[in-house]
């Protein structure tokens, strides 16, 4: 399905442009366990973002499966609420979201659960 597509690919600019952000400039301004953090959050939003991708070209093949479009909005919810809040949370002392990581996670997951299913259901 287009839309996953191109959603993927404006993730993937965003993820290379972030990531060359904290390389260049947030490198010298965060203390090194900060950004590990905030690395681990474009190392994610990267690999989640190709996962988009690959479900809008799945989708394309499989438009009447629900479960793989289901599982492209649950990788998108996962990199905003996983990526997203590790990016905060390595700039800012904003502790109310840490328990907004692990949401994400759990949004990966089931994405890619869903993603397995939807494409043993083709």
């Amino acid at each position: 399905m287009q839309t996953f597509v191109v959603l993927g690919s404006i993730l993937m600019v965003l993820a290379v442009a972030i990531g060359a952000f904290g390389a260049h400039i947030m490198k010298s301004k965060l203390a090194p366990d900060k950004l590990k953090i905030y690395e681990v959050g474009v190392q994610y939003h990267i690999t989640h973002a190709l996962g988009i991708i690959l479900v809008g070209l799945l989708a394309a093949h499989n438009p009447d499966v629900g479960m793989i479009k289901a599982a492209g909005w649950l990788l998108f919810a996962g990199i905003v609420l996983f990526s997203g809040s590790l990016y905060v949370l390595s700039v800012k002392r904003a502790r109310f979201l840490g328990p907004v990581t692990p949401l994400g996670g759990l949004c990966f997951m089931a994405g890619w659960v869903l993603l397995a299913l939807g494409v043993m259901q083709a």
